[in-house]
């Protein structure tokens, strides 16, 4: 087994358990039920934001009951660099929301520069309103506007790194089954 392994297993091992998964599945359910009372009516195109968002969207997807239109978007401000820049699409919407309302599903509202940036292309693009689902925002003052707020939050977090459910470590773990914490981070 390479060192790395050795690492990741450790991390998983050591990690804080924030929230188990009963508590994230009823987060998603309560979410579920709120998008349906807001959106059941306004024929939505939901985008699932790549890769983190993938597990939350399809576990939430499944108890939307109404008809939408569901695809996904990769966009990063990263580009292999530490810091982040310009968004870069990896992976640009197909289909059109010109006078549609959007909901895009991501994992986690940290400070939020790629979201905030994905909300003004969609806005830009002719969305007639654009929503936003996140199972999880973390609890800081250091958001990329004052203003931004997810419409449909899951869990609140504390500031730390932290795994599971879509969110990785190091490219791992995005499949643990809870959210959480890495010691010491």
């Amino acid at each position: 087994m390479s060192a790395d392994l050795v690492h990741i297993r450790q991390v998983m091992a050591e990690a804080d358990c924030l929230y188990n998964e009963a508590a994230v599945e009823a987060a998603i359910d309560k979410v579920a039920a709120e998008i349906n009372k807001d959106l059941a009516e306004r024929n939505p195109v939901v985008f699932c934001v790549m890769n983190g968002g993938l597990i939350f969207s399809g576990k939430l997807a499944p108890k939307l009951n109404f008809p939408l239109e569901m695809s996904y978007l990769h966009a990063t401000r990263y580009r292999n660099e530490t810091s982040g820049g310009e968004l870069f699409w990896k992976a640009k919407p197909e289909i059109s929301f010109i006078d549609r309302d959007v909901l895009i599903i991501d994992d986690i509202l940290d400070e939020g520069h790629t979201l905030g940036a994905i909300i003004d292309f969609c806005h830009h693009a002719g969305a007639r309103a654009v929503h936003t689902a996140v199972l999880i925002d973390k609890d800081h003052n250091r958001k990329a506007r004052p203003d931004l707020k997810a419409n449909y939050v899951g869990l609140p977090c504390v500031d730390r790194y932290i795994f599971g459910y879509g969110m990785d470590y190091k490219g791992y773990w995005r499949n643990a089954p809870g959210i959480y914490a890495v010691k010491g981070l």
